[in-house]
C-alpha cells in the first residue's frame, strides 16, 4: 500500500506541475501582443525534483509574526524564468507563437500521459480487490 500512495504522490506532483506549466504557457500565448511582455516558463524536472524534496523552487516565503500563524509556502515548487527570445520585436516582446505551441501541445501530452498513470494504478487495484473477494 506504501507504495500505492508513493506512486499516487509522485503522480499528484507531476499533474500539479504539468497544470502550472500549462497556465503560464498559456500566459505567453495571450500576451503575445503585450508590448515589452517577457515569455516565461519554468524547468520542469527541476520543479519536479523540488516538489518531491519539499522544497519551494524560489518564490517568496512569507514571515510569520506570531507563533500561531500558518506559515505558507514560496508559491510552488517551479521557479520562473525568462525564456531565451529566439526573436527579437520591435515591441520588445519575446513571445515566439511557434515555441509556445509546441510547448503547450508537448505539456498537454505529458499531462495526459501522466492521467493514464494515475487510472492504471486504480485499474490494477480494483483488479486486486475483485479478484481477493471473489
Amino acid at each position: 500500500m506504501n507504495s500505492l500512495q508513493q506512486n499516487l504522490s509522485v503522480f499528484s506532483q507531476a499533474m500539479n506541475l504539468r497544470t502550472q506549466r500549462h497556465q503560464v504557457l498559456a500566459s505567453n500565448i495571450a500576451n503575445a501582443d503585450t508590448p515589452n511582455y517577457k515569455a516565461r516558463d519554468f524547468d520542469f524536472e527541476k520543479a519536479m525534483q523540488n516538489a518531491m524534496a519539499g522544497r519551494s523552487g524560489g518564490g517568496l516565503s512569507l514571515s510569520t509574526t506570531t507563533r500561531g500563524h500558518i506559515a505558507g509556502g514560496g508559491g510552488g515548487a517551479a521557479a520562473l524564468q525568462f525564456r531565451t527570445t529566439t526573436q527579437s520585436a520591435v515591441d520588445g516582446n519575446t513571445v515566439d507563437m511557434d515555441v509556445e505551441r509546441s510547448q503547450i501541445a508537448e505539456n498537454a501530452l505529458q499531462y495526459q500521459i501522466v492521467s493514464q498513470f494515475i487510472s492504471d494504478e486504480f485499474k490494477g487495484m480494483r483488479s486486486a480487490l475483485s479478484s481477493t473477494s471473489s
